[in-house]
């Protein structure tokens, strides 16, 4: 029986790369794709056990396409997509230009659409029982108002989540998505060099503590697992409990 494929946008660091791991360790082949070539294959590396890299902007339909054609021709059929690539932009609302706010939704919400419905042909078309798993956020839920278009994109991505699962269970394609909350990486940076910011932070974090970049991954993995089989059109929000108290900023 050959190996699953699984892509993972997004795939050279940070969360993104602690979904590859995961799911690696699961017996899938891997196929790091991220904007950085030169950080996709450092990665692939890393992993080794034949994982690809491959270049691609996300916010590109026709790298998108290309991306998806190379795989299929050289890898094969993809049957677990991780759509994890995305960026935020913060500023002040009323000084948030169009241009900014068009490229966070281009990459974090079209994106994601452009992937899965490029994914989903295929599975289709030959008969695989795939899993999507899609990057969404706390911020899908409660809002920040320095990071209007992320927040923007991620609503979407969850309300997209639902929507593509049912579209996509007759043919036995599960969608689902996971939600963040403050985790440990590289868009953390500047909150890790402010002992205010970190205290605030904190407060709204009923653990006490960041999450890893790899306590994401690991449930990204079991959503795109045969043990997550009965389960689509879900967010699940790792967040350390945030939601429950409600806080925003």
């Amino acid at each position: 029986m050959s190996r699953p494929i699984a892509l993972i946008t997004g795939g050279a660091q940070g969360i993104g790369f602690a979904c590859a791991q995961a799911i690696a360790e699961n017996g899938a082949r891997i196929v790091v794709a991220d904007i950085n070539g030169a950080g996709a294959q450092k990665a692939a590396e890393e992993l080794g056990n034949d994982a690809v890299a491959i270049t691609c902007d996300m916010s590109d339909p026709a790298q998108i396409t290309a991306m998806f054609d190379k795989i299929e021709a050289e890898v094969g059929n993809v049957s677990v997509l991780v759509n994890n690539a995305g960026v935020s932009i913060p500023s002040d609302f009323l000084e948030t230009s169009l241009e900014d706010f068009q490229k966070v939704l281009s990459i974090n919400t079209i994106g994601v659409f452009l992937a899965t419905q490029r994914a989903a042909k295929t599975m289709v078309a030959n008969g695989i029982k795939g899993a999507i798993v899609n990057m969404s956020s706390v911020n899908a839920v409660v809002s920040i108002p320095t990071i209007v278009a992320y927040c923007t994109s991620k609503g979407g991505v969850m309300q997209m989540t639902k929507a593509t699962s049912l579209a996509l269970a007759p043919h036995g394609i599960r969608v689902n998505a996971v939600g963040p909350g403050s985790i440990d990486t590289e868009m953390l940076s500047s909150v890790n060099g402010n002992p205010k910011a970190m205290e605030t932070l904190l407060s709204r974090t009923p653990l006490k503590r960041l999450g890893t970049a790899r306590e994401i991954g690991d449930v990204v993995a079991f959503l795109a697992s045969e043990k997550a089989s009965y389960i689509t059109g879900e967010t699940i929000y790792v967040d350390g409990g945030r939601l429950g108290m409600n806080y925003t900023c």
